[in-house]
């Protein structure tokens, strides 16, 4: 496939090739630049994610603006790794060290115990961008397009995130249930 054919196969919205070209071919291209970029860990899909709305925003002028002086794969590494180093400062981590707010239990308890099972299941989670977006929008019940705008990223992504997110704390609290006892 020529780079002409991949660069209209990515305008034309072909699913196909756009996931062959993403998830096979640029993996090896992708995993670099996240190791590279980022010092905190990130999901392929997320990045894979972000990068293509970028690259689809304003009817693909990104994509069209490739002006076939390089390999598809060398424009995209340079456009990957500026987008990504301009955006991993809004690329949220959680800095904050607030412990999210509990209701008190109905039992009149102070809620400590909840509240420190739920700060260390939020420690296993290896995402720390996750923890953020689950305090953010669950426990602060901050609507998600003000935090989407705090991010950088539209409404969509975030509730992708979201989603992720919620996976991910699930599949950590599972793993955990030895924990618990039965």
């Amino acid at each position: 496939m020529t780079d002409r054919e991949i660069i209209q196969g990515l305008i034309d919205h072909d699913e196909r090739m756009t996931d062959d070209f993403f998830f096979q071919k640029c993996r090896p291209l992708f995993t670099t630049i996240i190791q590279y970029v980022f010092d905190y860990e990130v999901e392929y899909d997320e990045f894979v994610n972000e990068l293509y709305l970028y690259l689809m925003d304003n009817d693909a002028q990104k994509l069209r603006s490739f002006g076939f002086r390089s390999s598809v794969f060398q424009w995209l590494k340079t456009t990957a790794i500026r987008f990504f180093i301009k955006k991993r400062n809004r690329m949220i981590e959680d800095s904050s060290h607030e412990t999210p707010y509990m209701d008190r239990p109905a039992d009149g308890g102070t809620g400590r115990d909840a509240q420190d099972d739920l700060e260390r299941l939020f420690s296993l989670m290896p995402n720390k961008r996750y923890v953020m977006v689950i305090r953010r929008l669950i426990l602060d019940d901050m609507k998600p397009e003000l935090l989407a705008k705090e991010m950088g990223i539209n409404t969509a992504n975030l509730y992708n995130i979201r989603r992720r997110a919620i996976a991910q704390l699930s599949r950590v609290c599972l793993m955990d249930i030895h924990y618990y006892g039965k």
